[in-house]
């Protein structure tokens, strides 16, 4: 069975401006945004509220993302209901839930913080992508795209981070046909957008064949020991690496299967794993079960090419690379993995394509599609989680 955890393509982002429930005096007030007529039996969706769907959810997004950004003492002070008219609102259980949602995030924006990280401004665009009627319950899909800007980026710094992600939102409908926002449910496997506050379920490695190597734990710690990388004369091409990130990070590369498909798993380990190729590992062929051997392409790939913890086991058997001690030492060509709940099971592999002069490495990762993300922040928003550092 093959562990490709996480991953899966996120092609949709926003952010979101909703506060989903304004809070006045300590009071969350549901805004009563709307669009579109009421109609009594078998409601349908026409034009008019299927663009309210895709401002709502453009709404709530951008207000997640808006959660992280630093403004000092500055409140948002231009209600956002007055864009809306109509019979399209935020239910009462999901205005908690949006409001829980902020909370969390404002926490997380304070965690970055402390280690250095802010971000100065954000943008989201959201795009309805399909909408379905049964009876009086309406799904829509929506993709979120997302941008964010490092606050005091200097130099060769990356200036921006930005993300794809997919939601499924679900209106239903009252008696008088009156539509409001139910449920969100994010549909990509990664659960790693930088505004997301949902908590994935892991799922168990299968047995191996043999004993297969044991990852030490990294240290999240800051600053961290020295741990110097020379990128210009090692055994790999780690530029080229960074390259191929860079240019298939959302454009995925056809040469290559793509497992973000329902039940396929996900692309985050044979996205790490076409980087590294791109900067010279050589395929070890043999059977695909055997982790002992790594090797893709457009027809087969193996366990190890595609698979969260059996990438590991290979990476470490044949000595391509090193464990580090914590995930600051980290540099251009080195993968992060992380196991959220700390079940044993890897759940996410990442690559790094940028290190700042500060020493914070950035990565780059399929499901949710990201590009340059820093660790730090990957640290304030799973405090909880074990976390595995490899040098290339």
């Amino acid at each position: 069975m093959k562990s490709r955890k996480l991953s899966r393509k996120g092609r949709r982002a926003g952010i979101v401006t909703v506060a989903a429930a304004s809070v006045v005096a300590g009071v969350a007030l549901v805004p009563n945004w709307s669009a579109g007529a009421a109609v009594v039996d078998d409601p349908t969706v026409d034009a008019a509220t299927k663009a309210t769907f895709q401002r709502l959810a453009d709404a709530v997004f951008t207000d997640r993302t808006d959660a992280l950004v630093d403004r000092g003492d500055q409140h948002r002070a231009k209600p956002l209901a007055a864009a809306f008219s109509g019979d399209v609102k935020l239910s009462a259980a999901q205005s908690r839930e949006e409001n829980s949602a902020l909370t969390e995030l404002r926490g997380r924006q304070s965690r970055l913080a402390k280690l250095g990280e802010k971000y100065s401004k954000a943008s989201t665009r959201v795009t309805l992508d399909a909408t379905r009627v049964t009876g009086r319950q309406a799904k829509a899909d929506v993709t979120e795209t997302t941008t964010l800007t490092y606050a005091k980026a200097t130099g060769t710094e990356p200036k921006t981070t930005g993300f794809q992600a997919h939601h499924e939102l679900t209106f239903k409908a009252d008696q008088q046909g009156n539509w409001q926002l139910a449920s969100v449910r994010d549909t990509d496997g990664g659960y790693l957008a930088v505004n997301q506050v949902a908590r994935p379920t892991s799922v168990k490695a299968s047995p191996a064949d043999d004993s297969p190597p044991v990852a030490p734990r990294a240290a999240t710690s800051w600053p961290a020991p020295a741990k110097q990388k020379n990128i210009t004369t090692g055994a790999y091409n780690y530029k080229a690496m960074v390259t191929y990130a860079t240019k298939y990070w959302k454009n995925y590369n056809p040469a290559y299967p793509d497992y973000n498909g329902e039940g396929a798993g996900g692309d985050c380990t044979n996205f790490v794993s076409q980087s590294l190729k791109a900067g010279g590992w050589k395929h070890v062929p043999g059977y695909t079960y055997d982790f002992h051997k790594w090797f893709g392409n457009a027809d087969i790939q193996s366990d190890s090419f595609v698979g969260v913890n059996e990438f590991s086991w290979f990476a470490l058997s044949s000595k391509r690379v090193t464990s580090l001690a914590n995930v600051y030492q980290m540099d251009i060509g080195d993968v992060l993995q992380m196991d959220f709940n700390k079940d044993g099971s890897k759940d996410h592999s990442m690559i790094v394509t940028y290190r700042s002069p500060q020493g914070v490495p950035y990565v780059t990762y399929h499901s949710n599609n990201t590009y340059n993300r820093s660790v730090a922040s990957l640290v304030a928003s799973y405090p909880n989680a074990a976390f595995y550092a490899y040098r290339t």
